[in-house]
């Protein structure tokens, strides 16, 4: 550690390439070259000694953010990477915007197998912001120069050292150089890859069936032209859905219903009259002038809204490595919520077998697309999947993901527990000990008697109902977004099981004992 007068030095002397210059991008190039080097050496070695730092950032848009209740809790969902400290000489450096209380920290750090919770701690650096604003995590760590240069005094060897975060834009690009270490993920300059215009587009080189649409919208005029053609390709259409090209779990969305108006040469005239009177932003919190003055700033789609009567959300969790091998780690059902189930509520383990090897052949035809576009990293593409007269499944690919998301840490946390591997090809989960296991998770447990319950409270309330991960038989109940708690009456749950059936009733038997707990 830096002296105080040292301290100042350093600071006073040390200067970062502008950002989003030239020399930043060429420093970052030389960076995500010995990202290659690491993932040869140090990724596939469980013993060699490396340091994470793990940023768990949401740089989206903050004021549609701002109508997520606990936003700032969300951070807590890549807790689950504190089971990298399984491996004895890895250390983590936590990034967070307000402190983690160490009852929550103390809880992951009882899940770790092989591992004593002391030992652990030891090799976790927990540093925060304390700053509870709405600007995105990484934008505070960039605003203190300080805190940069504590986390980087926190790194032995930069050469086994990387950055990973929830997602990437310019802004952690920026904060890898000052940093000195390597990103592991999409180099921001792809952003257009996971936008909503972007991923229409991959489909179709992918050769995989999407839902109707117009993507590169920049205007209302613009959404107006989409909806009239849409309506005139397809008479009977009742609904279309409009979404911004960077939208976090349908908070970008809104749902257009179209009137009985006539098919004729004033359709278009009608439908821009009463555009703002028959949209209806997802978000509750969110106005309709607002949502298309984002969909100004940002652009977006327009698209059929899918009918069914038997309709599912699959998506795809896809990992394209540094030596552009690609893995199909995961597929989930989604749990929607909202008016128009455009709202992501939680995910069941694996998708449907009936169809989770055709999501993942699929899945696996997009991500060849985006590793030859530069893609590297972890993401998710969803889809909608339509039951047929005949029992087959047809399944529209939705949108991309190119970051971590709803279901990235439920199946992180499965994964490390119990050393096991999902095949793409049967569309099972298989721990070391060759058991198949199933979960169901969720980010929206919510209720007006939970406000009040203080992570200890909920620990208590666990243990004495049995409800706590029992690492023996490898099932039970795991929580997340615990700080959320107690202002909020939010938390998340990953209810693991030998089957779909018996994760679910984990999950109900937590609702019934937190309700009858706080009743």
């Amino acid at each position: 550690m830096l002296s105080p007068a040292a301290r100042k030095t350093f600071m006073r002397n040390t200067a970062y390439p502008a950002p989003g210059s030239a020399e930043e991008k060429e420093a970052f190039n030389r960076l995500q070259e010995v990202l290659q080097k690491q993932f040869e050496t140090v990724f596939p070695d469980k013993l060699a000694p490396r340091t994470v730092v793990i940023l768990p950032s949401f740089t989206l848009d903050q004021e549609i953010l701002a109508k997520v209740k606990g936003i700032v809790h969300y951070e807590e969902r890549m807790l689950c990477l504190l089971m990298l400290l399984r491996m004895p000489q890895t250390k983590l450096i936590y990034i967070s915007s307000t402190p983690v209380s160490e009852v929550i920290i103390d809880y992951y750090l009882t899940l770790l197998p092989g591992i004593t919770g002391h030992h652990a701690r030891k090799r976790l650096t927990m540093i925060s912001c304390y700053d509870s604003s709405s600007k995105s995590l990484t934008q505070k760590v960039l605003s203190r120069p300080r805190l940069i240069e504590k986390i980087k005094s926190c790194i032995e060897d930069f050469s086994a050292a990387h950055l990973t975060c929830f997602n990437i834009t310019s802004l952690e690009k920026t904060l890898a150089v000052q940093l000195g270490i390597p990103l592991f993920g999409t180099d921001p300059d792809k952003f257009y890859e996971g936008s909503k215009s972007g991923g229409r587009k991959t489909f179709r080189e992918a050769g995989v069936r999407l839902a109707d649409g117009f993507e590169d919208l920049n205007t209302k005029d613009q959404v107006v032209q989409a909806l009239t053609a849409l309506k005139i390709k397809y008479p009977d259409l009742r609904k279309a859905v409009i979404k911004m090209n960077d939208g976090f779990s349908g908070d970008g969305n809104a749902i257009y219903r179209y009137t009985e108006t006539a098919i004729d040469d004033k359709l278009e005239k009608n439908i821009a009259a009463g555009l703002l009177q028959q949209t209806k932003p997802v978000a509750k919190d969110v106005s309709v002038e607002l949502f298309f003055d984002k969909f100004n700033e940002m652009g977006g789609i327009v698209e059929v809204f899918l009918e069914g009567e038997i309709k599912m959300s699959p998506s795809v969790q896809c990992v394209i490595n540094p030596n552009k091998q690609i893995d199909i780690v995961s597929t989930h059902d989604q749990m929607l919520g909202g008016d128009e189930g455009q709202i992501f509520l939680g995910a069941v383990f694996p998708a449907a077998k009936e169809y989770a090897s055709e999501i993942g052949a699929a899945g696996k035809k997009i991500a060849e697309v985006l590793r030859n576009k530069g893609v590297m990293g972890r993401f998710a593409v969803d889809f909608i999947s339509v039951k047929q007269n005949d029992g087959t499944w047809q399944h529209y690919a939705i949108e991309i993901n190119l970051r971590k998301g709803g279901t990235t840490h439920p199946y992180l946390m499965l994964q490390f527990l119990t050393d096991g591997k999902y095949d793409a090809e049967t569309g099972e989960f298989t721990t070391a000990s060759g058991s198949k296991r199933c979960y169901f998770a969720s980010d929206n447990v919510t209720s007006e008697q939970y406000i009040g319950l203080t992570p200890g409270d909920l620990i208590d309330i666990a243990m004495f109902n049995s409800l706590m991960y029992n690492g023996a038989a490898q099932e039970g109940v795991m929580f997340h977004l615990v700080g959320a708690l107690s202002e909020y009456g939010k938390l998340g749950m990953v209810c693991i099981g030998s089957t779909p059936e018996r994760a679910k009733e984990f999950y109900d038997k937590a609702i019934e004992v937190l309700d009858y707990e706080c009743c």
